[in-house]
């Protein structure tokens, strides 16, 4: 398997994915079911960590297709700019979807009210317009193998054309604009770094039983400052690997760091959606944790562990791999 075919085995779960989850979605505000909207929450804000690396996965399947089939620039950087802009709006789905989330989390009985009104409002809005965009993604991408089925006035090439130029202006402001902008990303990277290790560290050694004169709820209320780091992060991460693609992408230590991730990313999500967890949330002083508990703060921390010391040695792979 090279990484030509990772980009393949990818690219159509964020496409499908977007249009099962706003089924899902719509089906949920039909029946009015808070599990099946937790659901179709918990699928939007996955599918936004999943699209990451779909985007990133594409930018090496064109640099190795270089090399061995010439393919029409014009169209690859049109799916590449749909893409972009896909990964945007399917981010914006997912942090929406994310706060809907914690909304759930937050009471036993969730009681509509203005808040919860705009998160749905705002989820079902955002994941239409994705769902568009992927279609345009799908179409531009298929035009690269038959450009017949592409014409010059077809809406993916338009939304492709607009987002292509999002690309190399993004990576422009990255790496050449200021000298300080990448030092205050890297900045910004360490600052959600120190919230994760406070906020879900701090809940993940509660849950295995350490400090159990602590009840769980007040760790549980500092939950939103570590996911707050997490989007810190996914956002100054997207924002270097756009600045400077193939410093991460040829490096198989990136891709262990970018499957930890999602490992990570799922395990938060199903921290937010699940009752099993919501009942852990309800543990108080001297209790101790179930041992399913236990085993899933043990994998969170270890896979947190992994995700920084990764992060820490791509700079040393990278040198050795020159």
């Amino acid at each position: 398997m090279t990484l030509v075919h990772i980009h393949l085995l990818l690219n159509h779960w964020p496409i499908i994915g977007a249009f099962v989850g706003l089924g899902l979605f719509l089906v949920a505000l039909a029946a009015n079911s808070d599990h099946l909207k937790q659901t179709s929450l918990g699928f939007f804000a996955f599918l936004a960590l999943l699209t990451i690396p779909t985007y990133m996965s594409g930018d090496v399947a064109n640099e190795v297709l270089k090399t061995n089939t010439p393919l029409p620039k014009e169209l690859v950087a049109t799916h590449q700019g749909a893409a972009m802009l896909a990964l945007v709006f399917m981010g914006l789905t997912g942090f929406v979807a994310l706060i809907g989330l914690w909304q759930f989390s937050r009471m036993s009985r969730p009681v509509p009210g203005p808040v919860a009104r705009w998160n749905s409002a705002a989820v079902l809005v955002l994941s239409i317009v994705t769902a568009g965009l992927m279609i345009a993604v799908g179409n531009t991408g298929g035009a690269i193998r038959h450009p017949e089925i592409l014409s010059g006035q077809d809406t993916g090439s338009i939304v492709g054309a607009i987002g292509s130029k999002i690309v190399p202006a993004t990576s422009y402001f990255v790496t050449e604009y200021s000298r300080w902008i990448w030092p205050m990303l890297e900045t910004l990277h360490f600052l959600g770094l120190i919230l994760i290790v406070a906020a879900i560290g701090g809940l993940n050694i509660r849950l295995l039983g350490f400090v159990k004169e602590l009840p769980v709820a007040p760790l549980h209320r500092l939950l939103p400052w570590g996911i707050a780091g997490f989007i810190i992060n996914i956002i100054t991460g997207v924002l270097f690997f756009v600045g400077m693609p193939f410093f991460y992408a040829w490096n198989p230590v990136f891709y262990m760091k970018m499957g930890a991730i999602l490992i990570a990313g799922a395990t938060l999500i199903l921290f937010n959606c699940t009752a099993a967890f919501h009942a852990w949330a309800q543990l108080g002083s001297g209790e101790n944790p179930p041992k399913l508990a236990r085993f899933v703060a043990a994998a969170s921390l270890f896979l947190w562990f992994a995700i920084i010391v990764l992060g820490r040695y791509l700079p040393l792979t990278q040198e050795s791999l020159k």
